[in-house]
């Protein structure tokens, strides 16, 4: 090292810095400076590396500016981050254009950043089925041991007693959930299945067995896993379907625990993922939608594009209106002619409110009716008639909605908050009145994501406190009411 610092004082005697004669007044922080220079223009780039150094550099740049992916707050992005949205789906999202990358279940090959395949030694994108596996209990267990198993996923936390109001049947743990307010990472199937994706891995838990069926896990060296961004269950319960943050969406078949294809459809975030009978739609941070028939050797049938990112989306009951929530605050309500790649299509109907619309649900019994929650600068819960694009009714929660739920059996809507109170929120609508018949609480913070069982007798949150409750809908709505 001193021979090398000699070094370069010699050379800057010969060369010296403008404004700068004296060597000695060399700092060490230049010196670190040289060395890199120096090492990085005699060291030749690595035989793995699949482009030159200079394009390497941009498309780094790209996949990690991919734009709030971990956003602690719901504000709308500011006109120059808009701009440097619209620029960046310009550039990566070309498959509106008719190249999508698919892979079927028993390729080999990788898909490098413009949707060809890799030849180069990249780790193959893979998941696994790992099947849940009962550890045993042991009564001499030391302090370590028990905090180890209470992070265990779906561990059981707490149980409330018979009787308790207002608190949660059940609480289990939920370790590593994101705490990021634009990921849609909780679905319940038909089935009563419920899809839990936390960090890097999905995790499925039957509720009525409450037993923890297994997880999806990436086959992957570290440091490539890619984190889940939202997830969705097929009307069938039989396929789960998986969004990243690279945005690969990945169909997985429950039955046989198998991937049934990986689709590089997106080149950024999917933030979320709707079904309309066998056809995926999924929606981008760029504002991407993409239509995929996941049966078709080139699923990719339909596509759409609005100027803001993506952070709900969502199929009406009758699959007749596709309603996509923006970061932006804009709800727009698009029609089920989905054919044709283009960037003309526009929506038939757009509605505004002042916060990002990320919770967001049609009713499931009154048509052309949608629910969405407002966010940290707004807390209003607002009722929309889509035909006519206006909001019929309203009620100001005064507390951030990060989550929305419709309750279809027992005719009631739930809502999840963040600050002040944290708390799980049931309301009754009438179309002329909009009223909270009952509040839950147990979380500690924001409640990010909202299901239901199948026969809505219970309502599932999972918040950024890590925790994943279990509501008795029935006894609540019993105290006041039934929701009607």
């Amino acid at each position: 090292m001193r021979e090398m610092f000699r070094d370069f004082v010699g050379k800057r005697r010969n060369y010296p810095f403008k404004g700068q004669n004296d060597a000695c007044n060399v700092s060490y922080k230049r010196f670190k400076t040289w060395i890199h220079f120096h090492r990085s223009s005699t060291e030749a780039p690595a035989v793995s590396t699949p482009l030159t150094t200079g394009r390497q550099q941009r498309q780094r740049c790209f996949e990690l500016d991919t734009v709030c992916q971990r956003l602690e707050l719901d504000s709308p992005p500011t006109h120059h981050e808009a701009a440097r949205r619209g620029l960046q789906g310009a550039l990566q999202e070309t498959t509106l254009e008719g190249r999508l990358s698919v892979i079927p279940l028993n390729t080999s090959h990788t898909i490098c950043a413009r949707g060809r395949p890799a030849t180069q030694n990249v780790p193959q994108q893979g998941w696994m089925w790992r099947a849940a596996v009962e550890e045993p209990v042991s009564t001499q267990q030391t302090g370590a041991d028990v905090r180890r198993c209470s992070l265990q996923p779906f561990t059981v936390l707490d149980k409330a007693p018979d009787g308790r109001q207002g608190t949660p049947v059940m609480k289990l743990a939920a370790p590593s959930l994101l705490n990021d307010y634009y990921t849609n990472v909780l679905d319940c199937s038909c089935n009563g299945v419920v899809a839990l994706a936390l960090g890097c891995s999905v995790y499925l838990w039957n509720s009525e067995t409450r037993v923890l069926v297994g997880n999806l896990e990436q086959s992957l060296p570290t440091g490539h896993h890619q984190s889940v961004s939202s997830l969705c269950w097929s009307r069938d319960g039989r396929a789960l379907c998986i969004g990243t943050r690279r945005g690969d969406v990945q169909l997985w078949d429950v039955e046989t625990k198998q991937i049934m294809r990986r689709m590089t459809s997106h080149l950024s975030v999917v933030r979320a993922l709707s079904w309309k009978q066998q056809l995926l739609s999924s929606g981008s941070v760029l504002g991407h939608i993409h239509h995929l028939d996941p049966r078709a050797p080139v699923p990719l049938v339909g596509a759409a594009l609005q100027d803001e990112g993506i952070c709900s989306l969502q199929w009406s009951p009758g699959d007749d209106w596709l309603a996509s929530g923006s970061a932006d605050g804009l709800l727009h309500i698009w029609d089920g002619d989905i054919a044709g790649l283009t960037r003309t299509k526009q929506p038939v109907t757009t509605m505004k409110q002042p916060s990002a619309v990320k919770a967001m649900g049609w009713c499931p019994w009154r048509e052309k009716i949608i629910a969405t929650g407002g966010g940290w600068k707004d807390g209003k819960l607002r009722i929309w008639d889509t035909q006519s694009g206006t909001c019929v009714n309203s009620a100001n929660t005064n507390s951030q909605i990060c989550s929305l739920q419709w309750a279809e059996k027992k005719k009631c809507l739930v809502t999840g908050h963040g600050l002040p109170h944290h708390q799980v929120t049931c309301w009754s609508w009438g179309f002329t009145s909009l009223n909270p018949v009952y509040r839950l609480t147990g979380h500690s913070h924001r409640v990010l994501h909202l299901a239901s069982n199948p026969n809505s007798t219970q309502i599932f949150s999972a918040a950024a406190d890590q925790c994943f409750h279990i509501w008795d809908l029935q006894s609540s709505l019993n105290t006041d009411g039934d929701c009607c």
